[in-house]
């Protein structure tokens, strides 16, 4: 599955890249005009996530795929998305900030990034991940418990 979320989205927006979906943002696109009659004629490959209940008649009217949202809370969200079949789980294949394939970074590129975050060399003895837009590094570090608990959490 592919998807299109709305602004309201951000968290659930993340979580879902974190799990490997494709997943493009609004707030990340470039849009001249109406945002939701841009959501409703484009990506239409894509399932539209929104939490507008006007723009989800729409959508419907329009014939395109779409899931109205309807809690306040990512774990609520996430829990809506399992429902029909969504998985969430850690998977290092997208950029979390921007959708972009991560790949493994040259020994150059790690370093580089190293230096400029400040973080330890050691790390390139870590498996690393990277995303050539924001020239961001992703390891499985402390975070990964944290994500871990969250995601037991959701599904229970």
């Amino acid at each position: 599955m592919k998807f299109l979320t709305d602004r309201m989205l951000g968290k659930l927006t993340r979580w879902l890249r974190i799990s490997g979906y494709d997943t493009l943002s609004i707030a990340d696109l470039e849009v001249k005009g109406e945002e939701d009659d841009f959501m409703l004629k484009n990506f239409r490959d894509r399932v539209l996530l929104t939490k507008d209940k006007e723009l989800y008649r729409k959508s419907i009217k329009d014939g395109r795929k779409v899931i109205l949202i309807k809690s306040d809370s990512v774990e609520g969200q996430m829990k809506e998305l399992m429902q029909k079949g969504v998985k969430f789980q850690i998977v290092m294949d997208r950029c979390s900030l921007c959708n972009t394939p991560l790949r493994k970074p040259s020994r150059d590129e790690a370093i580089e990034v190293i230096l400029r975050e400040k973080l330890s060399e050691d790390m390139l003895k870590m498996d690393l991940w990277y995303c050539e837009k924001c020239r961001k590094l992703y390891w499985m570090g402390g975070h990964l418990k944290n994500m871990t608990r969250f995601l037991r959490k959701v599904e229970k």
